[in-house]
């Protein structure tokens, strides 16, 4: 079976570690009646064959008739051209040929294979199914078969095939095979789609990949599931101790596997079982809502209150697939809540970000970040029957395609390549490793099964405006009888401090902080650090509105790197629409204030391409308002949606037009 996939291979990299990538970024956007979005080239040439050794703890499927393994690179650095070489993680020794890390990883190999086991499923493109059965044979060789570890997954190999156990630098669990990962969750998501996808056409092969999933689930068993039913204590709350590495992002990728694998065989109890605790313990992550930190997202992990990233947000597809394969109606809620409330404060902030700790301190954005949004949303919408999902969909897709902040396409579909991110400033990373051209083809394949999402998101590649969450930070205070504190490092260990540090304010102490001017009235978020049964308090002012009062303190510790932890706090009134400033007095202190996250009370942007655009209005206002759109008037539809997704209102519209917007809830003009 190898050496078909060999031939195709050796044609695209033609025997050499440089890929011309044509014109990137100048490609135009596809029309309705283009070719499909995906393309494999590049990912084709990521690729790479392997001999490693057959032991008793590493081996796979027929490695003594097909010895050779096949494996992306992790990196593909750009070069002059337009061309890529492939390099490995971490410094190479010139003298073994050895990288810190290692040539090849399993979190690529298994992402790596949901990919073309999805091209060949979506397509039937027999090359693609090679692929997936190369890769699927790959990740298993990484998973350690028999011994203490087994049913772990090593994480690197170097080009010779010598797995590499403990990298430098140093990776956690190490060795990476001597507890529970990031890529166990990755080789589950694997072998659970590659059971699915092979079950009619290969069953031997299939009961092959049954078997390493049951294998991994074991594992799950004594290391991740034993705890179930514990509960650690997070500064207070307490939450799931059986999600793998306490994330709920890791488990989520399991869970993407963990419910295929039971779609096709629906009958097998154990992974039933190991499917539904994941689920809930993902689930318990969400909280808040359109005013209130994390706004309705899934946090990606237990041991604090107070980070969001996108990369990896799978959690709502997950739980999406498993409240269907499960008949788990009250798994889905969290998600909708997920989507239908966080994705729009996130469009209108800026996008898919690396990192709000919880202020937005990493604006930069990946294709991991943007895939995770995108098939979450999709996924959401057709379990929930919610179409109006997939208008938000279209605005992260269309982030490939120009509407990030460089302003240019990132994703080429005459290459298939994907650039490995956009910075805040606009720069961009113009390397395209195995991650971002894994999510970018699973993003492409989204958008091609789905045409009318993938026209309407073609259709969009350019900000056109935006109006959304912005930071002022503490530190910026146009007066102040307080002092700034600049900490050895703004990282605590569970969250961040934007900018340089935090505003610290002693009992009597007071700040004011310029919000600029406004048209609306502006929800004011204060981040402050709130210590451990702490009595700080602070009272809000805007001129001589009164705004609110907060209490900063949280419970017990537990399990968080440290006691108290840094949490925005809504004020529960508006600032009006007149006032450019706010102050805050310390009422019982210390009080730590990192930032104000400023948001409108009614969030705005506006994508738009030669022919199409999409407004969205999100509300953060605790009351039904009436608001309104397309100021720049033209013919179009006006959809109004509740907190939950549904639809509250539609109307045909010819001009400016307004609409009633509920607590939560946004709105979505379509034209073209």
């Amino acid at each position: 079976m190898v050496a078909n996939s060999l031939v195709r291979r050796l044609a695209a990299v033609a025997a050499s570690v440089v890929l011309i990538a044509g014109s990137i970024g100048l490609a135009s956007p596809a029309t309705a009646d283009a070719p499909q979005l995906s393309n494999l080239s590049h990912l084709d040439f990521l690729l790479d064959d392997v001999t490693p050794a057959d032991t008793a703890e590493h081996t796979t499927w027929r490695l003594a008739e097909e010895p050779a393994l096949v494996m992306p690179w992790t990196y593909a650095d750009a070069r002059d051209g337009g061309t890529f070489e492939r390099v490995g993680g971490g410094p190479l020794d010139p003298a073994t040929g050895y990288w810190g890390q290692g040539a090849y990883n399993a979190d690529d190999v298994a992402r790596a294979a949901v990919v073309y086991l999805r091209h060949w499923t979506q397509f039937g493109d027999e090359s693609s199914k090679q692929s997936a059965y190369e890769l699927l044979r790959s990740t298993a060789y990484l998973q350690t078969a028999s011994g203490p570890n087994a049913g772990n997954v090593v994480l690197w190999m170097q080009p010779d095939g010598t797995l590499n156990p403990s990298a430098e630098p140093v990776e956690l669990p190490d060795p990476s095979d001597s507890g529970e990962s990031y890529w166990l969750a990755r080789s589950l998501w694997a072998f659970g789609e590659g059971f699915a996808a092979f079950q009619e056409s290969d069953p031997e092969f299939a009961q092959f990949l049954s078997e390493r999933l049951t294998l991994g689930v074991a594992a799950l068993e004594r290391q991740t599931l034993s705890r179930y039913g514990e509960y650690l204590t997070v500064d207070g709350v307490e939450l799931p101790a059986w999600l793998i590495t306490n994330g709920a992002d890791a488990s989520a990728e399991a869970v993407l596997g963990l419910s295929a694998y039971l779609n096709a065989s629906p009958d097998d109890e154990r992974v039933r079982d190991a499917t539904s605790k994941l689920a809930e313990g993902i689930a318990a992550l969400g909280s808040g809502d359109a005013r209130n930190w994390p706004y309705g997202a899934v946090l990606p992990w237990a041991e604090s209150r107070s980070i969001w990233h996108a990369w990896g947000s799978q959690m709502p597809a997950a739980l999406t697939e498993a409240s269907v394969v499960l008949a788990d109606p009250v798994l889905l809620r969290p998600a909708v809540t997920d989507s239908a409330v966080f994705d729009p404060i996130l469009l209108t902030a800026g996008g898919p970000d690396n990192g709000w700790n919880p202020a937005p301190v990493d604006r930069t954005q990946i294709a991991y970040g943007v895939d995770s949004r995108l098939q979450s949303l999709v996924a959401v919408s057709e379990a929930a029957g919610l179409p109006g999902l997939l208008d938000l969909a279209s605005l992260f897709g269309s982030w490939y395609f120009g509407t990030n902040a460089s302003g240019a396409a990132v994703y080429d579909p005459s290459t298939g390549v994907t650039f490995d991110g956009v910075a805040a400033d606009g720069t961009v990373n113009r390397n395209s490793g195995a991650e971002s051209t894994i999510h970018g083809q699973l993003s492409m394949l989204a958008l091609d099964a789905n045409p009318e999402l993938r026209d309407r998101t073609l259709g969009l590649t350019t900000v056109v405006s935006r109006e959304g969450a912005t930071v002022v930070e503490a530190e910026s205070a146009t007066s102040t009888t307080g002092k700034v504190v600049t900490p050895e490092s703004t990282w605590t260990g569970e969250s961040q401090y934007s900018g340089s540090g935090y505003l610290e304010l002693s009992r009597g102490r007071s700040a004011t902080f310029s919000l600029g001017s406004a048209t609306a009235a502006r929800l004011i978020t204060p981040v402050v650090f709130s210590a451990a049964n702490g009595k700080a308090s602070s009272l809000w002012r805007s001129g001589y509105v009164p705004l609110g009062l907060l209490k900063h303190g949280v419970g017990a510790q537990g399990v968080t790197a440290v006691p108290g932890a840094l949490l925005p706090q809504s004020l529960p009134i508006a600032a009006p629409s007149r006032s450019t400033t706010v102050s805050v007095t310390a009422v019982t202190g210390p009080v730590k204030v990192d930032a104000l996250i400023v948001r409108p009370l009614f969030s705005r942007l506006k994508f738009a391409g030669p022919s199409r655009s999409t407004e969205l209005v999100h509300s953060a206002s605790a009351v039904t308002q009436r608001v309104s759109v397309n100021a720049g008037g033209g013919a179009g539809t006006l959809t109004s949606y509740d907190s939950r997704g549904v639809v509250v209102a539609e109307h045909s519209i010819s001009g400016v037009a307004q609409i009633s917007v509920k607590p939560g809830g946004f709105a979505i003009v379509t034209k073209g």
